[in-house]
């Protein structure tokens, strides 16, 4: 690496301890923790802080959703033993809320809060021109590191005949405000699973569209076949398996799509086209090529330490995954800003990726952390299966939401977790938990023996803790026992 800098002409003197490209999550983060530690640290944007996560990805999409889960509860009253009830809506005001969500929260990501903080926050394009040097509103500014924080965009697929229909994707589906009437999804991963499942329950006729066989492709089979059901039950028209190979619009201004099967090919009709087949990272336009940091697959190529090619250069977040989710970037970003700011060859931090969750925000939710079964037999990781099913826990069935599971693997016969999913109401808060207990060395037989407030969600891990220990008691023990409590209760004793 050290060769990659013969050539440039180190500068005398530097203006920063660290420059920062990109205010989403992984570049606020990075910033944060440099101003934190008094370091001189300037982020740079050329659009909106907060990044993806902010303004088109997590925040505004869970605001619709929660908007459509209030109306799916009340399509759903005499389960909560209500007679009649009846809901008004127009997705006009539901995206105004989306907006007053985004509006609420924006202050946290905002340039006056890291100013405040001691971040040099400067609103512009940012282009490497050197390993320590940047340029930004035709000012170049020297810095002993560069963290490129970039993030990713929407992948848009070559279909022919797409650009002729129009289409919605992640960043752009939020300026819809009146009924999308037949809307077509593609793509059958967390993003098109969530808004199908979310436009559907605010009226909307969708269809959504995934080539491979299964729906959330990289959960366990159960996980996939369960949602698939419930998205059905609800008037979403899951096609899986299938493959668009042309859009057009006919003599009458229908919007068709071409699908093709194994068994043949029909046309689509819609009115609205929502594209969710993934996102692609940000590496092109600010420089890196010309500093020789490399791209693979689409992503900035670094090592375990977040290091490009380029020594003083590193990278975090959505462009270089391997996750792209807010917390991952996060993740990334302590590691970023210490391995900078606290270079020390015998000292870096590796990521470690081995404890972080995920989560898919349908209803029911689906979590994880670690292998689930397939990776554990793609892995040839032994294993044991321990199951929980959502439909006997108390508190579910106070709240009517009584379906899912959670499933815990261990090394056959130990307590150790492995990995554990979790499908059911409030998933993504109860992996929280078993995140924490593999962080931390702790096994099912501690989770066993916490005391667990009554009645509660979480009460399942603890439960799925239960099972594991009756399928791992101790048959030549409770033999004994048997026979020993069988003794003394046929003992006469004093009366």
């Amino acid at each position: 690496r050290r060769k990659v800098l013969k050539g440039w002409k180190k500068p005398r003197r530097f203006h920063r301890n660290l420059v920062v490209i990109g205010a989403g999550s992984a570049g606020l983060v990075t910033a944060y923790i440099a101003a934190a530690v008094k370091a001189k640290v300037s982020l740079i944007e050329r659009d909106r802080m907060g990044g993806d996560c902010l303004n088109t990805g997590c925040v505004p999409s869970k605001s619709l959703i929660r908007s459509a889960k209030y109306l799916s509860h009340i399509r759903r009253h005499e389960e909560f033993g209500i007679r009649k009830a009846y809901a008004e809506h127009h997705l006009s005001d539901v995206m105004d809320r989306v907006e007053r969500v985004i509006a609420a929260i924006e202050p946290h990501d905002s340039p006056e809060r890291y100013r405040g903080l001691g971040v040099d926050v400067i609103q512009g394009e940012a282009k490497i021109v050197g390993p320590w040097s940047v340029e930004v509103n035709g000012k170049v500014l020297h810095t002993r590191h560069i963290v490129v924080a970039t993030g990713a965009r929407p992948a848009v697929p070559p279909i022919p005949g797409l650009e002729d229909v129009g289409y919605h994707t992640s960043d752009t589906i939020w300026s819809l405000r009146e009924d999308p009437g037949r809307l077509l999804v593609l793509g059958g991963g967390p993003i098109g699973c969530e808004l199908s499942q979310a436009f559907s329950r605010l009226g909307a006729e969708v269809t959504q569209v995934e080539m491979l066989p299964r729906i959330l492709n990289r959960e366990d089979p159960e996980i996939s076949e369960l949602l698939e059901q419930t998205l059905a039950g609800e008037g979403v028209r899951v096609l899986t398996g299938h493959r668009v190979t042309e859009f057009e619009v006919d003599d009458d201004g229908t919007k068709l799509a071409t699908v093709v099967t194994e068994d043949g090919s029909q046309q689509l009709p819609f009115d609205t086209l929502l594209v969710a087949v993934g996102r692609q990272a940000r590496v092109e336009g600010f420089g890196l090529e010309d500093v020789g940091v490399e791209v693979e697959n689409g992503r900035i190529a670094t090592d375990p330490y977040l290091r490009t090619r380029v020594p003083t250069i590193y990278a975090a977040g959505d462009c270089v995954g391997p996750y792209q989710f807010t917390h991952a970037a996060a993740h990334q970003a302590w590691h970023a800003a210490v391995n900078t700011l606290f270079s020390n060859p015998l000292k870096r931090f590796k990521v470690d990726y081995s404890t972080l969750p995920h989560a898919t925000y349908t209803d029911p939710e689906v979590a994880r952390v670690g292998l689930n079964e397939a990776e554990a037999q793609e892995q040839d990781v032994d294993y044991q299966v321990t199951r929980y099913d959502m439909g006997g826990q108390d508190r579910a069935l106070t709240e009517e939401e009584a379906k899912g599971f959670v499933k815990v693997l261990t090394p056959p016969g130990k307590d150790r977790i492995l990995g554990a999913t979790v499908m059911g109401p409030s998933a993504g808060e109860l992996i929280a938990q078993f995140s924490l207990a593999m962080k931390n060395g702790i096994g099912l037989n501690k989770i066993l023996s916490t005391i667990y407030p009554y009645p509660t969600l979480s009460e399942a891990n603890k439960a799925v803790a239960g099972e594991w220990k009756k399928a791992n008691a101790p048959a030549g023990a409770l033999k004994l026992l048997e026979r020993y409590h069988g003794w003394r209760a046929s003992d006469e004793g004093e009366p």
